[in-house]
């Protein structure tokens, strides 16, 4: 986000990433996964990380979540500097990483059981509410192991959602879903965000998947990963992921994806 975007845009800033960079060793040397990257994200903002695999993307949400730190720069929500992980912000990864030995209800509440303040029919309470917004109510009492994978992504995205976060961070959470599970998905996590309204961290592989979900879109370019450029999505919502004026938008930004890589490619 930019001065002019700010002058724009008056929401309060909730995720401000200033100047990072982070590195990583490996056999063949020094990595640089993100190189001087900037980036100010709004309160109720829906951001989508975009860019070919190996560009940082991931290793910033790592970061925003507090799994790790940066070589430099600092990274802060709320203007508190993120120092590690937090109640405030919840990840939700690709893989739905529930407890097999809980039911559906067990896995919701097990993140409420680390919120203070709650007595346990305050937990349950939340934790059915959170069903109820993923349409898996009539599944409380399911075993992981009877859903589908649609259905256990509806159960990690409850999970992460319950404790209540300020922010949700989302790493490529439907990759693995086929595609007309992950279309209905498109439209549950349209309808969550309206209703509960969290700044959203998403990152995909897929421009379709992040025009039809994001404000804006934020490009990303390999070795060292940096942003390159970013784009508003102006679309009202809830948008349909296979609308024309959404694959205009998703084919600009392929354009200036493949122009990327055309200008990071190693030259013979």
């Amino acid at each position: 986000m930019t001065a002019s975007d700010a002058l724009q845009n008056p929401s309060p800033a909730k995720l401000v990433v200033d100047h990072v960079t982070k590195s990583f060793t490996t056999e063949r040397g020094k990595l640089v996964a993100l190189d001087d990257v900037s980036l100010t994200v709004a309160e109720g903002e829906f951001v989508c990380l975009v860019g070919p695999s190996g560009c940082g993307k991931s290793t910033l949400l790592n970061l925003i979540a507090g799994l790790d730190t940066p070589d430099s720069g600092m990274l802060s929500s709320d203007g508190a500097q993120i120092t590690g992980t937090g109640r405030e912000r919840s990840v939700m990864f690709q893989e739905h990483a529930l407890f097999p030995w809980l039911d559906v209800l067990g896995n919701v509440l097990f993140g409420l059981n680390l919120k203070p303040g709650l007595t346990k029919s305050d937990r349950i309470e939340v934790a059915q509410y959170y069903l109820q917004l993923v349409g898996l109510q009539r599944f409380a009492h399911a075993n992981i192991h009877e859903l589908s994978g649609g259905m256990k992504q509806r159960v990690a995205l409850a999970r992460a959602l319950a404790p209540n976060p300020k922010v949700l961070c989302m790493d490529e959470p439907f990759a693995a879903l086929d595609a007309m599970t992950r279309e209905q998905l498109y439209s549950d996590l349209q309808s969550i965000w309206a209703a509960r309204k969290k700044t959203i961290i998403f990152v995909t592989h897929n421009v379709r998947e992040a025009v039809c979900l994001g404000d804006r879109v934020v490009l990303f370019s390999p070795n060292p990963g940096r942003i390159r450029e970013e784009f508003r999505i102006p679309l009202p919502r809830p948008r349909d992921i296979n609308s024309v004026e959404l694959a205009s938008h998703a084919t600009e930004i392929t354009r200036a994806l493949k122009a990327h890589k055309t200008l990071t490619a190693p030259q013979e």
